[in-house]
């Protein structure tokens, strides 16, 4: 189906802007996707007319903001084939959720002489946490390989389980290069050794059907922002019986069942992991940004993402001194790319004058940088509001930045 792009574009009010004099350009997705105008109303009304505190109170305004809060709670788990709502954590996004794995998880079923496993390709949250873990515990982090091309090879990972294997955490789509991972194979893979398996939907839940059920993952952890929806709240979704078995991952209210101070006894899941007041507020409002994926279709975003994709990557491929970065067979829209002798910071700001909005340096992966030999990349990602026109708007940007070094 092809998209209407300027009734999408028109829905989203801060692409109708000029920056330094252009009319801009967002290719900067992958840190964070626009909002659109509902998104923004959803959390003006909220303030308006339902601020209050959720779950405990008894009047209207409460039950009203209750009511609407965990309307979100079954959207996600609808939006991502979970089974039941209570397998749905709210938390701050990706890196809250890794990190309350690797808190209460990794507290009770880690041990010295243990293994987890990651890529080389990870986002620093889904490092930095595990070896923390490991630090304290006494366990072993171990990484899988990527190729010249930025892809897993299954083999490789094969060689790194054993039996002492209890986690393996990676990342479904690269931030840094667009590689879609083999994940469910990686599972099936980690399961058969009796590892449980966590992924980082960052980036794979805005561009593809993801269905945990048929992944069968035992951890998802994602971001609203990532999602056309707003900052500060995301979601880790966790297998019933796994998250019933692990402890709390901060106390306080709403996390309990009673409080004496001989025991305190803790509520069921989900709230079990939801100590204090909640972001109310961007959880309701997310609850749009969804509506709006659902209404265009995941599918239909792809399919014009792709087409994005393929189209940028010929444009830029033609220009002399572009060196992509990460070229494997199953990307996401990322083009993540070099200018031959030119630092990539210098090349954003260059396209940053011409109005065009790009993210540079090691995008949090500075283990995968230094994989490549480089210090960091020029990254253009694309959501379902870009253009054809806007990336000939890149083309001919780096052709003149590119023809500058190059005379």
């Amino acid at each position: 189906m092809a998209l209407d792009l300027t009734h999408i574009r028109s829905l989203f009010p801060i692409l109708d802007q000029e920056v330094n004099g252009k009319p801009l350009v967002y290719f900067d997705n992958a840190a964070t996707t626009q909002k659109p105008q509902s998104v923004i109303d959803a959390l003006s009304q909220y303030y308006q007319t339902d601020n209050s505190n959720i779950h405990r109170g008894a009047h209207t305004l409460a039950d009203r903001a209750t009511r609407t809060y965990e309307k979100t709670r079954e959207m996600v788990r609808e939006f991502i084939g979970a089974k039941e709502q209570e397998e749905i954590i709210f938390t701050k996004g990706t890196t809250e959720g890794i990190n309350l794995v690797a808190a209460t998880f990794g507290r009770k079923y880690i041990q010295a002489g243990d293994e987890i496993i990651i890529s080389t390709m990870e986002h620093h949250s889904n490092i930095v946490p595990w070896q923390m873990l490991c630090e304290e515990k006494g366990a072993h982090l171990k990484i899988i390989p990527v190729s010249d091309a930025g892809e897993i090879d299954l083999e490789d990972f094969k060689k790194l389980l054993s039996p002492t294997t209890k986690l393996v955490s990676v990342v479904h789509v690269s931030n840094a290069l667009g590689t879609i991972n083999p994940v469910k194979s990686i599972i099936d893979l980690a399961h058969a050794q009796g590892a449980k398996v966590l992924l980082d939907g960052a980036q794979s839940t805005s561009h593809l059907e993801v269905d945990v059920q048929a992944l069968d993952c035992d951890f998802m952890a994602f971001s609203a922002h990532k999602i056309y929806g707003p900052t500060g709240m995301g979601v880790l979704y966790g297998k019933r019986e796994i998250l019933e078995s692990m402890p709390p991952y901060q106390g306080g209210g709403e996390m309990i069942k009673e409080v004496t101070f001989e025991k305190t006894t803790y509520n069921e899941i989900p709230f079990k992991f939801e100590a204090g007041t909640p972001n109310i507020g961007d959880v309701i409002a997310f609850q749009k940004a969804l509506e709006f994926v659902k209404e265009i279709g995941k599918a239909n975003i792809k399919a014009h993402e792709d087409d994005l994709l393929a189209y940028a990557v010929e444009k830029l491929s033609h220009i002399k001194g572009f060196v992509p970065i990460g070229t494997a067979k199953e990307k996401v829209s990322v083009v993540s790319f070099l200018i031959k002798d030119m630092h990539p910071f210098d090349v954003g700001m260059m396209l940053d004058a011409s109005g065009i909005a790009v993210r540079t340096g090691h995008h949090c992966t500075q283990p995968l940088m230094n994989r490549f030999g480089i210090e960091g990349t020029v990254r253009a990602s694309f959501a379902v509001y870009n253009t054809k026109e806007e990336i000939d708007r890149l083309a001919e940007s780096v052709h003149k930045i590119a023809k500058i070094k190059n005379k």
